[in-house]
């Protein structure tokens, strides 16, 4: 072999003729079943190969690789395991010159054809294997990085090389180096971190349609793995590649069964994880959308219970609602990867995808009926609790701007509790700046505010401008959500943690007042004989007063307020137990039996709360004490499920015939004079009281009163209206007096004159 290998050195033009010499030799021996000689032959050749030098190793290669091909088409699976380990040697070498001629399409399909090796020795079987899986990988870096050899990135190679890896990633052998799994395992993640950005799809297109003809997306777990392995090989610049990959999959198995799509789904939040540390790509919101898309089918399919238009396919609500979840999961998984601004943008969209009654119902399938527009709702508010949950911000005005906090309130306007309770957990979660909310939620009389992380700081500019601007809002929403019939137990749990953090967040002077007026008119509403509150709401009304305002005299204000708090408590304790959180909010609470009865000593009284805050900085705003808290209404109650068109009339235009005159009556003029407005002004403060008691009369009428006698209601004050009009319009254009006395004669209005069609004016 020395001898051998010195002449061949010498004259390297002889190498190709050396070659076939022993390529000829190999084959005769092979023919001959001489297996000895065979290798002897196979030694001699990688030898050489591996002594020459880079200029002339093109004369052996084609000798070289027709003798490997008579190896791998022999039957002897040791003769493959040979040629296989003798390519491996080849493709270690690396390549000054280049080849125009070389193919190695069939290297590609021999090896892959024994990485699904069958052989009845398992011992074999896995050595056959094992060796298909090293050609492979020494044909990726034969050619994976020369331009001028074959592409190996195309579909027909991929279509070869992946499968055959993820058969063998299956095979769950023991944590051997020199098992198919593990080799699998090395060559995958070889391959795909060698994909350039143009080869990712082609590399992944093979994994999609493995996991789906072997139907291992329902298992899930394979598929993670796979696709973990894929996100943590390529690239990161990348990974959002893959992402659309899976999105676009997704959509086309619209039509599959829900343990698929759960599958897909489950992979797409796994795969968002691990690309937090590259980027979601330029479609960021269409990510979202296809995800909403798909929950609006899985409704439809949920209720119809099928999933297919043929109606030949069932599905079941068990298998839908774990579709959803995991739907829900994975926008949360998307968003943690998103910066901030990105996620005020989700947050945004999602919103806008929600359907609110009378204004956009119609999403998803026309057939879903209101049933499929409750249940998008939640889902979809569910998928909005996920993206708030983790959402940070200093600034609130940018976590809750108008655009979106006047949607989100309207919700708790809705009969379904459900609903009611999310809008309150992503307003909490989104206030929650500080991360007390999970200490808050075990809220009761006897908290102690030192568990708590409390700003040192006043509240910063932009909190007071979103106090300014939004507090009484949520003041008012907090209102009307205790007004609800059906809230139950969390819906005051999660109340008392809202009014929690909010005194937590936006804590100053102004805001404890506004919060102990708003906790004084809860206790009124509680104690109000006029609203249809059961016992179990009114007990859970005054627990919320007891378990707040106990916590709001913690974090600031005067000691005597704490004093006052803790002595109506005790009493509650001693005498009216039923009062207080811990017996309210428990699994069987202890409720009186009958109408409530509560004794003065056991409410807190706003006289003794002015006198606590007395001589404090709080003094200042004794004025708004007096002024006991009434929510007002306003045109967001349009968006509530229960107020008819109706309503938003006659909070609009209020028109009542006890005051407005007569139709058929001619009206009569009158002059405008200083006196007539100074005197309007002055008894205006009179007259206001009246006319808030009569619009409540009016509202509670619309809600109350069959549809048929508001519709011919209204309808017989649209004339009321027009008359209403034409007086106005008769004052407004009415000529002033002449100086002669003589009225000048009627002009013609100029809303009434006709004007040329080609009039420019």
């Amino acid at each position: 072999m020395e001898k051998l290998t010195f002449f061949a050195l010498s004259a390297p033009e002889k190498l190709d003729r050396i070659a076939a010499y022993l390529s000829e030799r190999l084959t005769r021996e092979l023919n001959r079943h001489r297996y000895g000689y065979v290798c002897i032959a196979m030694e001699a050749m990688e030898q050489l190969l591996l002594a020459c030098h880079c200029q002339s190793i093109n004369l052996l290669v084609e000798s070289f690789l027709s003798t490997l091909r008579l190896l791998l088409e022999a039957d002897k699976p040791h003769l493959h395991i040979l040629a296989t380990n003798s390519f491996v040697k080849f493709a270690n070498i690396e390549e000054d010159t280049p080849s125009y001629h070389r193919s190695y399409d069939f290297f590609v399909s021999r090896f892959s054809e024994m990485c699904h090796s069958e052989h009845e020795d398992l011992d074999v079987q896995n050595r056959i294997r094992v060796s298909g899986i090293r050609g492979l990988q020494g044909v990726v870096r034969k050619t994976v990085d020369d331009e001028l050899q074959v592409n190996i990135w195309e579909p027909r190679h991929m279509e070869q090389i992946v499968p055959a890896l993820l058969v063998n990633l299956q095979q769950h052998t023991h944590a051997d180096s020199e098992s198919p799994a593990e080799q699998t395992e090395v060559c995958f993640r070889e391959l795909l971190g060698r994909a350039a950005y143009g080869h990712i799809n082609n590399a992944i297109r093979p994994v999609l349609m493995h996991l789906d003809s072997h139907r291992l997306w329902e298992g899930r777990s394979f598929a993670v793995q796979c696709f973990q392995i894929i996100m943590y090989s390529i690239q990161s610049q990348h990974s959002h590649l893959v992402i659309q990959q899976l999105l676009g999959h997704l959509d086309a198995n619209s039509r599959s069964p829900a343990s698929v799509r759960a599958g897909i789904v489950e992979v797409l939040s796994e795969a968002a994880v691990i690309e937090a540390t590259g980027s979601v790509g330029p479609t960021v919101l269409e990510v979202f959308n296809t995800l909403l898309r798909q929950l609006r089918q899985s409704v439809d399919y949920q209720l119809t219970g099928y999933y297919d238009n043929a109606g030949k396919r069932r599905t079941t609500s068990r298998e839908e609602k774990t579709l959803q979840d995991a739907v829900i999961k994975t926008i949360g998984s998307f968003a943690n990867t998103l910066p901030i601004y990105q996620r005020s943008e989700v947050m945004l969209f999602i919103m806008g995808k929600i359907p609110v009654p009378g204004i956009y119902p119609a999403l998803g399938s026309p057939n879903a009926g209101f049933e499929g527009s409750r249940m998008i709702q939640v889902m979809l508010l569910k998928s909005l609790l996920q993206v708030s949950e983790r959402y940070e911000s200093s600034n609130l005005l940018t976590a809750l701007p108008s655009s979106f906090l006047e949607p989100l309130l309207s919700f708790t306007l809705m009969e379904d509790p459900e609903i009611r309770l999310l809008v309150l957990s992503i307003l909490t979660s989104l206030i929650d700046r500080c991360h007390n909310a999970a200490r808050l939620a075990a809220v009761s009389v006897m908290f102690d505010v030192s568990v708590l992380e409390l700003k040192e700081d006043r509240c910063s500019r932009q909190d007071n401008l979103f106090i300014r601007k939004h507090a009484q809002r949520l003041y008012r929403h907090v209102y009307l959500t205790c007004k609800e019939e059906s809230s139950g137990r969390g819906h005051y749990q999660a109340l008392i943690t809202l009014l929690a953090v909010l005194s937590v967040e936006l804590a100053n002077e102004e805001v404890v007042v506004d919060l102990i007026r708003l906790v004084l008119a809860l206790q009124e509403l509680a104690l109000s004989s006029q609203e249809c509150l059961s016992v179990f709401n009114r007990c859970g009304v005054h627990a919320v007063c007891a378990a707040f305002i106990n916590l709001l005299s913690q974090l600031g204000p005067p000691p005597p307020l704490h004093q006052h708090v803790t002595q109506v408590i005790e009493t509650r304790q001693r005498d009216a137990p039923h009062l207080l959180p811990e017996d309210v909010f428990c699994d069987k609470p202890r409720l009186p039996a009958g109408e409530l009865q509560v004794d003065e000593s056991c409410l807190f009284v706003q006289s003794k709360i002015c006198d606590a805050l007395t001589g404090s900085s709080y003094s200042a705003h004794s004025e708004r004490f007096n002024t006991p808290y009434t929510p007002q209404l306003t045109d967001e109650d349009r968006l509530s499920k229960r107020k008819s068109i109706g309503d938003v009339i006659s909070l609009q235009i209020d028109m009542d015939t006890q005051y407005c005159p007569d139709a058929q009556q001619k009206p009569q003029t009158e002059q405008i004079t200083f006196e007539t407005l100074k005197n309007a002004i002055e008894d205006r403060g009179g007259v206001e009281e009246e006319e808030r008691r009569k619009r409540m009369l009016l509202v509670e009428k619309f809600q109350t009163a069959p549809f048929e006698e508001i519709a011919a209601h209204c309808g017989a004050r649209t004339s009321l209206l027009q008359t209403k009009l034409d007086q106005v319009f008769d004052l407004i254009i009415r000529p002033p007096p002449s100086p002669s006395g003589n009225s000048p004669p009627r002009s013609t209005p100029l809303y009434e004159m006709k004007f040329p069609d080609l009039c420019v004016y």
